[in-house]
């Protein structure tokens, strides 16, 4: 019986360790099914990340510059 159907009956909620255990068997079923990279594509995908980490860095950093600059400007007038 579901929980839904045992609150709406006006029955207990199931016990807390009973809740924790089906969360992780869930959990656990959840896993087996998840496809994992292999070693190459995992070398892959951290260079991507690398890369466009480094490519926003620097993007944010100029246009910080920029700002910093025109904000000087203005307040030199």
């Amino acid at each position: 019986m579901s929980l839904m159907a045992n609150v709406a009956k006006g029955q207990d909620k199931p016990a807390v360790t009973e809740r924790i255990g089906k969360f992780v068997r869930e959990s656990r079923a959840e896993l087996r099914k998840v496809t994992w990279p292999n070693r190459q594509e995992l070398i892959t995908y951290t260079a991507v990340v690398i890369v466009s980490t480094a490519i926003c860095a620097l993007f944010l950093g100029v246009v910080d510059l920029i700002f910093a600059q025109l904000l000087g400007l203005l307040g030199r007038i």
